[in-house]
């Protein structure tokens, strides 16, 4: 810690500060205040006026002038799962607190102090902070991965807005009191809070001159890694290519940023990096919605989400009420959270943008009203089928069936053999042709479809299409989304099956298709799974249509996932397996076709 940079900064930001002040805003006795003044008073840095106020000289600015702030990172690309419902609309550090949105409020602190080369390094809705370019002439770094890895990845992204600079690292959802940003700084530095008693956070050791000697996970009565940091240009200059070591390592991408700063104390090869104690109740690191709405009364009840106040409508409760909030999902199709009231466990699920062109929601409520006196359903407290809210009981007590677990197959089965049996009839069914071209003119909407021999199988699933059309097979009730994971298995051996979004009139053994691909089994154990739906071998036509549905239903979830690719949700291997079980089912049926024929075609 320069205290020399901390004495003519403080003076320089207000002349008429007294050394009791100083003592109490630097953490040091009232002699070391005394001790410093008497030090730059005689390397001529400062002087005292004939009112008896400490200035500044010449001298002293140009002491100043290497410790001058020249800017600030953000980081603002990660969800705030820890925040849903409000994060499914609104990134976190646009969060108004006190009506004012967290990164807004930094940002004008920096302002005040002169500051104004600001990034922010976006991901998740990154085109919210887009109006933040114009209203304060900020810098925007987008993170591919915010999606999959943590911090270290974030400042790997914006790495080059710290080379050779001397910058602020700020998080976007912090909230600080007071203004604690200013034009010059004495180093390198991590802010921190005291926390008494037990602790979970990251917990810093330092020495008499606030040296951070070393980082733990946990402490008693410690202080601890809270709010902004600041980095020296030389801090960063061996940080960076530590960093830079460590975004390359596998196994990192969960990793903090403060992970590589944590290994390099204990190497003892870092650059100074100080303590910088806060006091209490001026910085804020809001970890979850309940925080918040102790600090903000707007978020007790008045939170202007809506499906919070669904919530709080659907159950004649204030928002207040609704606690233990938690994600469950936040993929493209839906996003759902758990939440508690009076000691019940329920999930709100929220359709995601664009939800409308892949399902009918009025169609999916149809369903739920038909299946509503089997009882084999999640149960549903709320459902609107033209936003396609729903609210329903959350079973903390059941699992999710086992693909590899032979018992829990069976009694799948048995469930879907009962269901397909109970005679229920709704009025629109799951065409396979229609589904295909509609996903596939969603892809070509978007760009080409990238399988080389997309032409040639897509020939085969027209005719795998005809074939089935021929049989002219019969149509029940089925799921559509039968996988394992939408099967809850319950300690009494009761089974529920849950997502019906796609469930119509269909052949009972797509069904079975289904589940055999969402367990990535080859068709072998497929027909084993056939096998245990009908309680007896199944015969050539019914081998064949299952066979045929796998294959279809493999290359409409290629086309889905592509189509997913688009708008930015990647699927990894995913794609490549289903579009494989297009391409294996056909050749199963009709034969080994010569491999130069779906390039050439």
């Amino acid at each position: 810690m320069n205290r020399q940079v901390l004495l003519c900064r403080s003076i320089l930001e207000n002349p008429s500060i007294t050394q009791r002040e100083l003592a109490d805003q630097f953490f040091l006795s009232l002699g070391t205040v005394n001790h410093l003044v008497k030090e730059c008073t005689g390397l001529g840095y400062i002087h005292t006026a004939d009112d008896g106020t400490y200035q500044v000289t010449e001298a002293g600015r140009t002491f100043l002038e290497p410790f001058q702030v020249d800017g600030a990172l953000f980081i603002a690309a990660g969800f705030g799962s820890r925040f849903v419902p409000l994060t499914f609309e609104t990134p976190k550090g646009l969060l108004e607190v006190q009506g004012e949105r967290m990164i807004e409020r930094q940002i004008k602190q920096l302002h005040a102090v002169g500051i104004r080369d600001i990034t922010i390094v976006v991901g998740y809705l990154k085109e919210k902070f887009e109006y933040l370019i114009d209203r304060y002439q900020v810098k925007l770094i987008y993170n591919p991965e915010y999606a999959s890895k943590n911090t270290l990845a974030t400042i790997y992204h914006a790495r080059a807005a710290l080379e050779g600079k001397n910058m602020y690292i700020l998080s976007s959802d912090n909230w600080m009191r007071e203004n604690m940003f200013h034009a010059y700084e004495w180093g390198a530095w991590y802010s921190s809070v005291r926390m008494p008693g037990e602790t979970s956070e990251w917990c810093l050791s330092y020495n008499k001159k606030g040296l951070i000697t070393d980082v733990t996970v946990g402490g008693h009565d410690a202080w601890v890694m809270y709010g902004p940091a600041f980095f020296t240009k030389e801090f960063s200059q061996t940080f960076l290519k530590e960093l830079e070591w460590y975004y390359r390592q596998p196994g990192t991408e969960q990793f903090y940023w403060e992970q590589v700063l944590m290994d390099l104390l204990k190497k003892k090869t870092n650059p100074p990096i100080c303590i910088n104690r806060q006091k209490e109740n001026q910085v804020y690191e809001f970890e979850n919605l309940e925080e918040l709405r102790r600090f903000d009364q707007k978020y007790q009840n008045q939170s202007d989400n809506a499906a919070l106040a669904l919530v709080s409508q659907v159950f004649k409760v204030p928002e207040s009420e609704i606690v233990h909030i938690r994600c469950l999902k936040s993929g493209m199709t839906n996003k759902s959270f758990l939440f508690q009231i009076r000691q019940t466990q329920y999930i709100c699920r929220i359709p995601g943008p664009g939800t409308e062109l892949l399902i009918n929601r009025r169609q999916e409520k149809a369903v739920y009203d038909q299946v509503s006196h089997l009882g084999i359903t999640e149960h549903v407290l709320y459902f609107n089928g033209e936003t396609g809210y729903k609210i329903s009981e959350y079973y903390e007590n059941a699992r999710m069936a086992d693909c590899k677990n032979s018992q829990d197959m069976e009694k799948c089965m048995e469930f879907l053999r009962n269901f397909h049996q109970a005679g229920i009839h709704v009025d629109h069914r799951f065409d396979l042709k229609e589904k295909i071209l509609f996903y596939e003119g969603l892809c070509l909407s978007h760009g080409q479809i990238p399988f080389e021999d997309y032409q040639t199988v897509r020939k085969w699933m027209m005719k795998l299409l005809d074939e089935i059309q021929r049989l002219n097979r019969p149509q029940v009730l089925a799921h559509i989304d039968a996988n394992v994971d939408n099967f809850l298995m319950f300690p009494d051996g009761g089974i529920k099956l849950i997502d019906w979004e796609y469930a119509a009139m269909a052949d009972p053994i797509l069904d079975i298709a289904m589940c055999s691909i969402y367990s990535y089994y080859d068709f072998e154990k497929a027909f084993w799974l056939l096998k245990l739906y009908l309680g007896r071998e199944g015969t050539e036509e019914e081998k064949f249509v299952l066979t045929a549905f796998m294959a279809l239903s493999g290359f409409l979830w290629s086309l889905w996932a592509v189509y997913k690719s688009f708008l930015g949700d990647e699927f990894g291997e995913y794609t490549i397996i289903m579009y494989r079980y297009g391409k294996q089912g056909y050749r199963r049926l009709f034969g080994p076709e010569d491999p130069k024929d779906a390039l050439n075609s």
